[in-house]
């Protein structure tokens, strides 16, 4: 059950990062989470929204959606990020080879592949034309 809900509309475009990271860090503060889980928060997002704005909307305007709660059963931050951008389910993309060298690997997939190892849950849903991703995080 969700103990405070927030909501942030607003355009998908990579200058707007700022704005979404302020609105993630001021509900991260409210928990009191280790800097470390405050790191990995901020990076997945990052990576979230400017795959969204990079993405979503292919050169064209849209909005995103995130959705911060904090959640005590179990105890955790989650974010949802909601865009009616193409249907992409990131979760589906391979995780990218890491013992490979930098020189030797795919371009791209690096970003979710380090959000799903360092959040508790990612999950995503095409619903009504709009991507949906949620990630957790347990504090």
């Amino acid at each position: 059950m969700a103990i405070k809900e927030t909501e942030l509309k607003i355009p998908a475009k990579v200058d707007q990062l700022s704005s979404v990271q302020s609105f993630i860090d001021g509900v991260v503060e409210q928990t009191g989470v280790s800097m470390k889980d405050s790191m990995q928060i901020s990076l997945a997002v990052e990576e979230i929204f400017v795959n969204i704005a990079s993405y979503a909307y292919q050169g064209s305007d849209g909005e995103a959606v995130i959705k911060a709660a904090i959640v005590d059963d179990p105890a955790s931050i989650k974010i949802t990020f909601i865009d009616s951008g193409v249907p992409f389910d990131p979760l589906k993309k391979e995780d990218p080879d890491v013992t490979l060298g930098v020189h030797e690997r795919d371009v791209g997939g690096l970003g979710i592949f380090l959000t799903k190892k360092t959040m508790d849950d990612v999950n995503y849903v095409n619903q009504d034309g709009k991507n949906i991703l949620t990630i957790t995080k347990n504090i």
